[in-house]
């Protein structure tokens, strides 16, 4: 019997302490719990942080090739578009939109030069008069009336587009006050009011009407080639016109007489938007 109460008593003190353990170890298993959650809670919101960045880089990535798409599409209608059509559409819409304000006016009883000389300043007024007069002077002078009117035309294009070296004038202009300076031919005179002037005793500087020092001018090579240049486009020039006065334009003759050329115009309407390719295989040699 001692031996069993011992027993018990053992048993009683060791339950007691294991209660008291665990009564001990209850805010430590707290402690562990909150802490799990709050590690479990940063994840979720570590997480929902990515996904969202995730979501908005999406979005960008959406919107960039949106854009993309957009420029792209625009530039190649920007490259298909003619420039010379877009301006035949301008100058049309301007034409339009003259003739629809001109009916308004006149249809409300107006008057419409009047009403468009409201819209422009005394300096503009005079301008635009100078040019439509100029045109008007070209119009007139456009056909042939003697070769004198001709050459004077021919002379006046030759000058619009004539394009001067003023620097390479420059160098020779002081390279020949040099050599005429070392050859003793300048003189330096002083004037009355002091001034300075350099006098060309022997016409070599100064050109007159007895000089002949422009003889020994020679060109440079690109000044040469500009002059045939231009000579070889007034020849093709003029063998165009001659062309077209004869109503010969085709180079290729195709034909053995009038009737044969009249045929071959009008199979040339309707069938070469067709033929071209072959024709220009056939020209090139890569035709089968």
């Amino acid at each position: 019997m001692s031996s069993l109460k011992v027993q018990s008593a053992s048993l009683n003190e060791d339950s007691e302490t294991k209660q008291e353990g665990v009564d001990v170890l209850e805010p430590n298993d707290t402690s562990e719990t909150a802490q799990t959650s709050s590690s479990s809670d940063g994840v979720a919101n570590k997480a929902q942080d990515r996904l969202e960045r995730f979501k908005a880089l999406k979005a960008r990535a959406k919107n960039a090739t949106d854009s993309n798409l957009k420029e792209t599409a625009a530039e190649s209608q920007r490259l298909a578009t003619d420039p010379a059509m877009l301006s035949t559409l301008s100058r049309k819409h301007a034409f339009a939109s003259h003739n629809l304000l001109k009916a308004d006016t006149e249809a409300a009883g107006e008057d419409f030069e009047r009403k468009r000389a409201w819209d422009w300043t005394i300096e503009e007024s005079e301008r635009w008069d100078k040019r439509m007069e100029k045109k008007q002077r070209h119009r007139d002078d456009v056909a042939f009336q003697d070769y004198r009117q001709d050459a004077r035309k021919v002379y006046k294009r030759q000058m619009r587009e004539l394009q001067p070296d003023l620097d390479a004038y420059e160098r020779d202009k002081v390279a020949a006050v040099e050599r005429a300076a070392a050859s003793g031919g300048l003189e330096i005179v002083e004037t009355d009011d002091g001034e300075l002037v350099a006098v060309d005793r022997n016409g070599t500087f100064y050109s007159t009407a007895d000089s002949t020092d422009f003889t020994e001018n020679k060109p440079d090579r690109a000044a040469v080639d500009r002059l045939v240049s231009d000579l070889r486009k007034a020849e093709e020039v003029r063998l165009k016109k001659r062309r077209e006065r004869r109503g010969d334009d085709d180079p290729d003759v195709t034909y053995i007489n009038e009737k044969n050329k009249q045929f071959n115009q009008k199979l040339s309407r309707f069938y070469d938007k067709y033929t071209k390719e072959i024709r220009d295989s056939f020209e090139r040699g890569t035709a089968l």
